[in-house]
């Protein structure tokens, strides 16, 4: 099965790749910069893309920028911050209607491109400083942005769980940063951030859509070739094993359900037909409705409000997600590790492992029915260094054993406990 994708180099350490799929009326274009995470840079880093998505240099009003877009049928501009294993990947991206429904035979697809790139790489910088206002108001949303983990508990649990569990490891830091380094965040520590991922990133260039992506690259093949970059190798991550005792860590807070967080470590997995048979196995132990954790733990035993694990095959870790009282705690730790033991065992059937297949191949179909899925999907298997499409895993999907399911279940150990628990309650009472 022929892949898609097609990816080549256009400049040093900057990569263009497109996928065509006719079905579509839109456009995709996104910049990705990619760098390492690093604690001391992550937040200044963070604050980047949504200050540049105020405007350009030749076009500083946010306004004007908004006229601008709507003058190119509606194109809409966003930002994000995401993390993928170690690194840190800062997105502009931009989605525009094609050549061929433009009303008077406007070229969309340089048009966006134009856009996209000025806003990247001719910010309205002044003096090695980002406009001051624009600054302010990024820092404080920033800031927002970061103390709303606090609020939600069950994404608050999870994060101090992976915190415990990957101390000293790039892959816990956060995303977005640390409030107490967002508060230090200045017009000119900001512009600093930008400059030295424009300079050093590894730069993901990917077209999505209906049109002819040659003009798309011809524009950021010349814009990058006029910038003096030493750029980082992007290196997959090594999947560290679990050792030592299990670290299990109890945190009390004024909140009224309790959540319990387990994280486990997945070795051996050393090949992506292997990773392929883990995602399924964690499928089939929580990441479905038809799961064990779901149909016994949360259903059968009612030890939990919700209950659910999910595998990050970047980082080799599988957390296990779950909200309980805490008088339920032990038994609910007790039963999940059950279910776990219950699969090495291979005590369950062809049939369960039927359901879990299927409702990946429907995940994975819908991924090509949006251009962000599709997006999201090759810039994932460009950070593992693998070429597999949807449908080359969806084949692989189908070809997963009962056998393989048993050994990939066999190689997750638990890592860490976490129990986020009430202040005036104590586990197991």
């Amino acid at each position: 099965m022929e892949y898609p994708l097609i990816r080549e180099c256009i400049a040093n350490g900057v990569y263009f790749s497109s996928i065509t799929d006719k079905k579509f009326k839109h456009n995709r274009i996104s910049v990705n910069l990619i760098v390492k995470l690093d604690r001391e840079k992550v937040t200044d880093r963070a604050v980047v893309p949504f200050i540049l998505r105020q405007g350009s240099k030749n076009c500083p009003d946010f306004t004007d920028l908004n006229k601008k877009l709507c003058d190119l049928y509606g194109a809409s501009l966003d930002a994000g911050v995401d993390k993928i294993g170690e690194y840190q990947m800062i997105t502009l991206g931009i989605i525009g209607v094609d050549n061929r429904f433009a009303l008077s035979g406007e070229d969309m697809v340089q048009e966006c491109t134009r856009m996209l790139c000025e806003i990247v790489l001719e910010p309205d910088i002044t003096d090695g400083k980002f406009n001051v206002k624009n600054t302010e108001l990024e820092k404080q949303y920033l800031l927002e942005t970061i103390s709303s983990e606090i609020n939600d508990k069950r994404t608050y649990a999870n994060i101090r769980c992976k915190d415990i569990m990957c101390k000293n490891e790039a892959c816990a830091i956060k995303k977005y940063g640390y409030a107490e380094d967002a508060q230090k965040i200045t017009p000119e520590s900001a512009a600093k951030a930008y400059q030295e991922l424009i300079e050093t990133a590894q730069v993901e260039i990917m077209f999505e859509g209906c049109g002819d992506p040659n003009a798309a690259k011809e524009i950021f093949r010349k814009k990058f070739a006029e910038i003096t970059r030493n750029p980082i190798s992007i290196t997959k991550c090594c999947t560290r094993p679990q050792q030592g005792e299990v670290k299990q860590v109890v945190e009390k807070m004024d909140v009224k359900q309790g959540k319990l967080v387990m994280g486990f470590r997945v070795e051996n997995m050393d090949s992506y037909t292997k990773m392929n048979a883990e995602r399924v196995a964690i499928g089939l132990f929580g990441g479905t409705a038809s799961s064990f954790l779901f149909k016994n733990v949360r259903e059968k035993m009612s030890l939990c409000y919700y209950c659910s694990s999910q595998y990050d095959r970047h980082t080799g870790i599988t957390m296990v997600y779950s909200g309980v009282e805490a008088a339920n705690a032990q038994k609910a730790k007790e039963a999940i590790l059950a279910q776990l033991e219950m699969m090495q065992r291979g005590d369950f059937s062809e049939k369960d492992l039927e359901e879990t297949k299927l409702f990946f191949k429907t995940a994975l179909k819908a991924t090509g029915d949006s251009l962000g899925a599709m997006d999201s999907w090759y810039l994932a298997q460009i950070m593992g260094g693998t070429e597999v499409s949807p449908d080359m895993e969806i084949e692989l999907c189908s070809k997963v054993t009962k056998q393989d399911v048993i050994d990939a279940v066999n190689c997750v150990k638990l890592d860490t406990v976490y129990m986020l628990m009430p202040q005036d309650e104590k586990e197991g009472e």
